[in-house]
């Protein structure tokens, strides 16, 4: 079912936001971010903290990207906010998505923004993540594919960078099977 303003409407923490997407070359420091962020939540979470990995295109050495470091951590039940959501509020992240089973947040100033996806840790979702992550880090040729579907998509005006991101889904989806991945 193809994604509309009132589904999103129903998960989106402070509604819609229209805007142009912006790409960035490949930076050597993006790691080094996901760093300090990653001991920053195992600072903070401790053994609640069941995985923490880097994701999303920052994670691929030589692939364009928006310039967020995207994070997704195991959480027991991302549902149950009091049990971790207060400790990541303290530290300046703030709820962005709430939908059952997945809480995104982000942190950071304007040059250093976060994304952080909250899982448990065996759904699917984050396996997805990690088996795409892995192609394109393993592929050329997927990986060109990918960045040449975003640098396209990023030249439209979108109501929501969520549908931007719909928008990269079919090419999302077949990119794992291409490296013999199934559910």
């Amino acid at each position: 079912m193809p994604l509309d303003d009132e589904q999103l409407a129903a998960k989106l923490v402070r509604g819609l936001v229209p805007g142009k997407i912006t790409l960035a070359e490949y930076d050597p420091a993006w790691p080094e971010r996901y760093e300090r962020r990653a001991a920053e939540l195992r600072d903070v979470l401790g053994d609640r903290l069941r995985l923490v990995e880097h994701i999303g295109s920052t994670s691929v050495p030589g692939l364009a990207a928006k310039p967020i470091i995207d994070i997704v951590a195991g959480i027991d039940d991302p549902d149950d906010e009091q049990a971790y959501l207060p400790d990541l509020e303290a530290v300046g992240y703030d709820v962005r998505v709430r939908e059952p089973g997945h809480r995104c947040l982000r942190a950071g100033d304007p040059d250093e923004p976060v994304n952080l996806h909250c899982y448990a840790p065996q759904d699917v979702e984050v396996r997805r993540y990690l088996v795409f992550r892995d192609r394109l880090r393993a592929s050329v040729a997927d990986r060109e594919l990918y960045e040449a579907t975003k640098r396209e998509l990023a030249q439209r005006e979108w109501r929501d960078v969520n549908y931007y991101a719909e928008a990269k889904r079919p090419v999302i989806l077949e990119i794992p099977g291409r490296g013999g991945w199934q559910e």
